[in-house]
């Protein structure tokens, strides 16, 4: 782990944990990543797993505004 980072990768919502890996292999396929349908990503560049963990989080963030912008009307 790179010095100074701290990071926490697990998940806080134990029902959310397979939704989530779901949510990556469909993100994956959008991107067009190739060979992870094994749930093997070693070969995979890391520049890809970045993008699709970015790709994640911006979908996430889309349908949290979403559901926030549905509450106030």
């Amino acid at each position: 782990m790179a010095r100074g980072s701290n990071t926490n990768n697990r998940v806080l919502v134990r029902s959310a944990g397979k939704a989530l890996d779901q949510f990556k292999y469909e993100v994956a396929h959008e991107l067009g990543v190739q060979g992870v349908d094994d749930g093997y990503w070693g070969d995979i560049p890391s520049r890809q797993c970045g993008a699709v963990g970015g790709h994640m989080v911006r979908k996430m963030i889309e349908m949290a505004e979403q559901n926030i912008a549905g509450r106030t009307h």
